[in-house]
């Protein structure tokens, strides 16, 4: 089931997206007539490759356009048997283009319903039971074709599979783009709480293909930005700038735009990830936000929020709390909530969820660690940290403050 939008005030005056196949201002019209010469032509413009450091199992991140239907993209995985995973959201989209190009017949494909409710221990079961039953190797690849759902199920499964079989991330969300599909991290739900059961699972290369962002509904386009967003004020300050000035251009798909900011995410996860691969370490800064946002989704049931909507909403409790502490100028905290709020993002909590349902559900984040809270939060716009050495009576304040505006 597809969740409802957040009944709580956002900024109505964020235009959507445009249209699938408007051209950026100022983009020229193709010079011939040739379509494959002038979609390569222009994946080449905006490509951008990087590359995940963690020795031996190193991976590559591709970013272009028209990647899901180049067949030269699955060629390093000729000769294997494939398996795809992907939701009945995207599957109209893009399944056929990926069979096609990596040479899959239609019944190697799985179609999950669509939604963070199937990020589930059942749903995982479904896509073990049809791995064992369509025979797929030791050997094989499983490609998780989605969103961050998608993504994190399909990880997941590939991880205990056989006690582990290498996967693919291919990304059609912003959010999995910039951020779920790098990393390795993978896992489910479980009624206590957000992503408590997973594993550490990296994937054998990541194609992030920036055209099927033209597809994506306005409100999953803007649950992504929460994570770009995220990005810049833990540690790319310029990032932060830039898309104050440049949001509109975002919010347009320019081509060019899109593919900068989502490498410059991707690369700061990647150094992160590098040096911190199991999160031991600086690792959990990207997990600003996240501390409020998970307790905001496990409220809700998983069903009603977005998780970059509750991720923005998050950003701005961190930044307040930060404010609050005196480590945060409240100019810089006003900034976070004024770009979270343009992007069309809830900056309040749900209707009914009391600072006590906070601290309830916060307690159980995978960061408490010997009994006691550990929060990431900011000195600068750009400069993030992980503390449990934080006053509980500013927490306090910080959750009375945004519960007062909520209605029961």
């Amino acid at each position: 089931m597809k969740p409802n939008p957040p009944s709580v005030p956002v900024d109505p005056s964020i235009p959507p997206p445009p249209a699938a196949g408007k051209r950026a201002p100022g983009a020229k019209a193709p010079l011939s007539k040739s379509g494959a010469s002038s979609r390569r032509l222009r994946a080449e413009a905006v490509a951008r490759e990087l590359q995940v450091k963690l020795g031996a199992r190193s991976y590559p991140l591709h970013i272009a356009p028209g990647l899901l239907s180049d067949p030269s993209q699955f060629a390093s995985l000729r000769g294997r048997l494939l398996r795809v995973v992907t939701d009945a959201n995207v599957a109209p989209l893009y399944l056929q283009k990926v069979l096609s190009a990596a040479g899959i017949a239609v019944e190697d494909a799985l179609v999950l319903p669509a939604g963070e409710t199937q990020k589930s221990w059942a749903t995982l079961e479904t896509v073990i039971d049809w791995l064992l039953a369509t025979r797929l190797p030791r050997d094989g690849v499983v490609l998780a074709l989605g969103g961050g759902v998608v993504g994190d199920l399909a990880g997941f499964a590939a991880s205990i599979y056989q006690r582990g079989v290498d996967f693919v991330q291919l990304p059609t969300t912003l959010l999995a783009q910039v951020d779920s599909s790098v990393g390795g991290k993978t896992g489910v739900n479980h009624p206590r709480g957000k992503n408590l059961i997973g594993a550490f699972h990296q994937p054998q290369m990541v194609l992030a293909d920036t055209d099927a962002l033209k597809t994506l509904p306005p409100r999953e386009f803007a649950a992504g930005l929460a994570e770009v967003i995220k990005c810049g004020l833990l540690g790319d300050a310029p990032l932060f700038i830039k898309l104050e000035r440049e949001l509109d251009r975002l919010l347009a798909l320019d081509p060019s735009t899109l593919a900068e900011v989502i490498e410059r995410c991707c690369r700061l996860k990647a150094r992160i990830v590098a040096e911190d691969e199991r999160e031991s370490g600086p690792r959990a800064l990207l997990n600003l936000g996240h501390t409020f946002a998970h307790a905001v989704e496990t409220f809700t049931g998983y069903d009603q929020w977005l998780h970059g909507e509750a991720v923005g909403l998050g950003l701005c409790m961190a930044a307040d709390l930060s404010a609050k502490l005196g480590w945060l100028p409240q100019a810089d905290a006003d900034r976070c909530r004024a770009l979270v709020a343009r992007c069309n993002l809830p900056v309040l909590p749900p209707a009914g969820m009391k600072p006590d349902d906070f601290l309830r559900l916060m307690a159980q984040d995978k960061k408490v660690a010997g009994g006691r809270l550990r929060l990431v939060l900011l000195r600068a716009i750009g400069e993030s940290l992980v503390t449990a050495d934080f006053d509980p009576a500013a927490l306090d304040a910080t959750l009375a403050q945004f519960c007062a505006h909520t209605t029961a």
